[in-house]
């Protein structure tokens, strides 16, 4: 969901279209983490694990609420046509940098997960005896930091940006060039356009009367 917006085959689709892919991802995301979060409640209660002891667990549930927020906020601000212009503009920055700090968190809440399993599960070999579990998961690991490092690089490349959508620009009914964006060039442009059309007609106006006055002088005489 965070580079849907680099990813250089979508620059050809249009922005609603991806503001709903990543609308969409993010909802799929959320679903699961809901998901996930009533899984480890219910397996804690039924195995009579006390909850929300670790660290992990504080920063887990700290990373499913602020995502909750920005979920909510982008449906509401960038995805529904009621929130201003301006006001979009302005909170812009700071959903690109709530996105990824929630997922620096996720990364973060994951990589303890993993070593808290691990050091509780892992008891005969133990985890410090490096067996083969260990080795396995310390492997998947350091596959989510390359993960999270790729994702993050790629979000913090200018040039990988989508590029600005352009305005569309109407023909003009002479069939000349299309107008441009400036509305100070149009109006220059659209005056200019008129004036031989001006000069072309006040003369065939003037040929037309010279005509008319040849005809009456020859139908006096």
């Amino acid at each position: 969901a965070i580079i849907v917006y680099r990813l250089p085959w979508t620059w050809k689709c249009s922005k609603l279209l991806m503001k709903f892919i990543h609308a969409g991802l993010n909802t799929i995301a959320m679903i699961l983490a809901i998901v996930s979060m009533v899984a480890v409640f219910d397996y804690h209660n039924a195995s009579n694990i006390p909850n929300m002891y670790s660290l992990h667990s504080w920063i887990g549930l700290a990373a499913v609420i602020l995502y909750s927020l920005q979920l909510f906020l982008g449906f509401a601000i960038f995805l529904l046509p009621f929130a201003p212009v301006w006001l979009r503009a302005a909170l812009m920055p700071i959903h690109i940098y709530s996105g990824l700090l929630i997922f620096a968190t996720v990364i973060a809440s994951a990589l303890m997960g993993i070593t808290e399993k691990l050091i509780f599960s892992l008891q005969n070999p133990a985890y410090r005896e490096s067996p083969p579990e260990a080795i396995f998961v310390n492997c998947l690991g350091l596959l989510i930091v390359i993960f999270g490092a790729l994702v993050l690089w790629m979000a913090s490349r200018p040039h990988w940006r989508r590029p600005p959508e352009e305005l569309p620009k109407a023909p003009r009914p002479n069939g000349g060039t299309s107008e441009g964006t400036e509305a100070e060039s149009t109006m220059t442009d659209c005056s200019n356009a008129d004036k031989p059309d001006v000069g072309f007609n006040s003369e065939a106006a003037r040929k037309r009367n010279l005509k008319l006055d040849e005809a009456g002088q020859r139908s006096t005489m």
